[in-house]
């Protein structure tokens, strides 16, 4: 007797996106016909130069940017990275070894910063509110004389908040700092234009945005000292060395053009899909705690957790239960998958440990259907009813 093959539905649009169709049209022709080094001077390295720049030119309009102002790395995690190391090394000759960052940063600005406190640098983490939002006033109580750099994500990956990231700017700048925000979650998804934001540096990815995997940018913003954290040819401006890949930029463009042509509609078909889970979720599931604010939060994230007061369930089990039933979802952060430790950035919301392993991330995209939706509520809803177990409630003395 032939098995029934079991329905499968990604909501994991966060952890990463497959590559659009019209993406990989765009790509296709430079990896066989403008195959040339971008930096050799004969007609095949010109061609491949010319896209190269065509691609920049694009990211840099579609940010608010300016050409010159964007760098092509190998995606989020380098961007961060090189932000934070960049910055730091400028200024630790002049005395300024302070980074502020906040307790829900992504691990490749978290990580990051903990590399510079192990190399002699001081680390304020700020807290955030329970829905993830970052004060203003704290971080400007947070400031000193040897701040060199805030760097504060942009949108949450875990539960999609967005940060007033224009207050938090102008905090940093009124006290002669620096600022660095990952908006790898945030680009493509809502209006991000570096000219009203005035953040001094910004990490994009593709790879979220429905473009290729290991292509990413960093803008630096004209004036800005730093010093490059890989040394080897006089690529990007002698920022970043190695052979760019012209695919890739070309991919990434094109990625972004999509992303911000398709913007407004795309945000209001995923706000849909958000209340649909988020209602069936809440009528369904004893205990659902949402971690995702309702307002100025991504769309497409919806991180709900198990509240460990109303009952016991094993976070894990509801995860492997999920994906045994063809729905493919997370617990927060692609880059901590495998790890049994807690959410960092959902026990910055003040949930205690069982609750926070006790956390299901969806993520929905491009690609997601209503029917896909409400299919994953009412097996989210059955497994949880399945393998959860309530707790007694005491009856009131009379």
């Amino acid at each position: 007797m032939k098995q029934l093959e079991i329905r499968r539905i990604y909501l994991d649009y966060t952890a990463t996106t497959p590559v659009d169709r019209r993406v990989v049209d765009a790509m296709t022709p430079y990896f066989t016909g403008t195959f040339g080094n971008a930096s050799s001077i004969h007609s095949f390295g010109r061609d491949a130069k010319a896209a190269l720049e065509e691609s920049r030119d694009k990211i840099a309009f579609l940010t608010g940017a300016k050409n010159s102002e964007i760098y092509f790395t190998s995606g989020g995690t380098e961007s961060d990275n090189s932000a934070l190391f960049g910055t730091a090394s400028k200024h630790s000759g002049n005395g300024k070894k302070h980074l502020v960052i906040s307790s829900i940063e992504h691990h490749a600005v978290l990580h990051a910063a903990e590399a510079l406190k192990k190399n002699g640098s001081n680390i304020t983490i700020l807290p955030v509110d329970s829905n993830g939002f970052v004060s203003p006033e704290e971080l400007r109580k947070a400031i000193t004389k040897e701040t060199f750099l805030v760097s504060i994500i942009h949108a949450n990956n875990e539960i999609g908040t967005i940060q007033n990231l224009a207050e938090l700017v102008r905090v940093a700048h009124e006290n002669g700092v620096l600022f660095h925000t990952d908006a790898v979650q945030s680009f493509g998804k809502i209006k991000f234009d570096l000219k009203e934001l005035d953040a001094d540096l910004a990490s994009f990815s593709a790879h979220k945005i429905y473009g290729p995997k290991g292509i990413g940018a960093l803008y630096i913003k004209r004036g800005i000292d730093f010093e490059p954290t890989f040394h080897g040819g006089s690529q990007e401006r002698n920022r970043r060395p190695g052979t760019e890949s012209v695919p890739l930029t070309v991919g990434f463009a094109k990625a972004a053009e999509l992303a911000v042509e398709e913007m407004e509609s795309e945000r209001a078909r995923l706000s849909k899909l958000n209340s649909l889970m988020r209602t069936k979720i809440l009528a369904e599931v004893p205990g659902a705690m949402f971690n995702s604010p309702e307002k100025n939060s991504l769309a497409n994230i919806l991180n709900v957790s198990i509240d460990s007061n109303e009952m016991e369930i094993d976070g894990e089990a509801m995860i492997v239960n999920m994906d045994l039933e063809g729905i493919a979802v997370t617990s927060g952060s692609a880059c901590s998958s495998g790890s049994l430790q807690p959410s960092h950035v959902i026990k910055a919301l003040g949930r205690d440990d069982k609750t926070t392993m006790a956390t299901v991330r969806f993520s929905f995209g491009r690609f997601t259907t209503e029917d896909e939706v409400s299919t994953a509520a009412d097996v989210f809803t059955k497994i949880v009813a399945r393998i959860g177990k309530r707790k007694k409630v005491s009856s009131p003395v009379s």
